[in-house]
């Protein structure tokens, strides 16, 4: 999920340039309607628009990435980064990383705030549902993330607030628990729930620097 930064601190980074390229993403971005197609050539306009009502006008080209987080979709955008001044992200964070190890002699400017990982619960409403931990035990709780959706990350059964299947701290969100339980039981696997979770190794997400995974099958030659 992410959502667009104003208009005006996009056109106010970007002021002294000419000519730029805008990149939106058919990912994650374009499902969350902040980054798509159609926002690309909004925000295109509108940056446009505004350039020309400063009398200072702009030139913008547009590209609409596959996957902006994946090299191999942004080998077609080489030709259209040649003579342009800076890169427009409307990708999330990690795209925006993406294009700037490409394009490093280009100045790479994020126009997007990416907010969590989640999805689509219904239509224009997105949930977040992973704790990104580095150490997934979906296979214990039924397919319930334990560090997201509960409020106090629980990770051995509910805290003992709970009323009715209602979070303590958010009564209007199901307890998190209350839905593990559930879906276990519907699953024939409650057992699973005795089985002791001990903390969490935080080292296995963001502490210690960026990280990287590699798939050995890959590598392997």
């Amino acid at each position: 999920m992410a959502e667009q930064k104003p208009v005006s601190e996009i056109a106010s980074i970007i002021y002294d340039y000419e000519k730029v390229l805008l990149v939106g993403c058919a990912g994650c971005v374009a499902v969350c309607l902040s980054g798509g197609e159609k926002e690309v050539e909004i925000m295109a306009a509108a940056l446009r628009l505004l350039r020309r009502q400063q009398n200072n006008p702009l030139e913008i080209l547009t590209f609409m990435a596959t996957r902006a987080c994946a090299p191999e979709y942004l080998v077609d955008l080489d030709p259209l980064t040649k003579d342009v001044a800076a890169i427009v992200s409307l990708a999330c964070g990690v795209g925006v990383q993406y294009l700037a190890d490409r394009y490093p002699e280009k100045w790479v400017i994020p126009a997007q705030d990416t907010k969590f990982a989640g999805g689509s619960g219904e239509h224009g409403i997105w949930e977040e549902r992973c704790g990104l931990c580095g150490d997934c035990i979906l296979h214990l709780t039924g397919g319930v993330c334990p560090i997201i959706r509960c409020a106090k990350s629980m990770l051995n059964g509910p805290c003992g607030g709970a009323q009715n299947g209602k979070c303590e701290i958010n009564p209007e969100i199901d307890c998190a628990w209350q839905l593990i339980y559930n879906r276990m039981r519907l699953l024939n696997k409650l057992d699973k729930l005795a089985e002791f979770q001990p903390a969490k190794d935080w080292s296995l997400n963001r502490h210690g620097g960026p990280r990287k995974v590699f798939r050995k099958d890959v590598l392997v030659k």
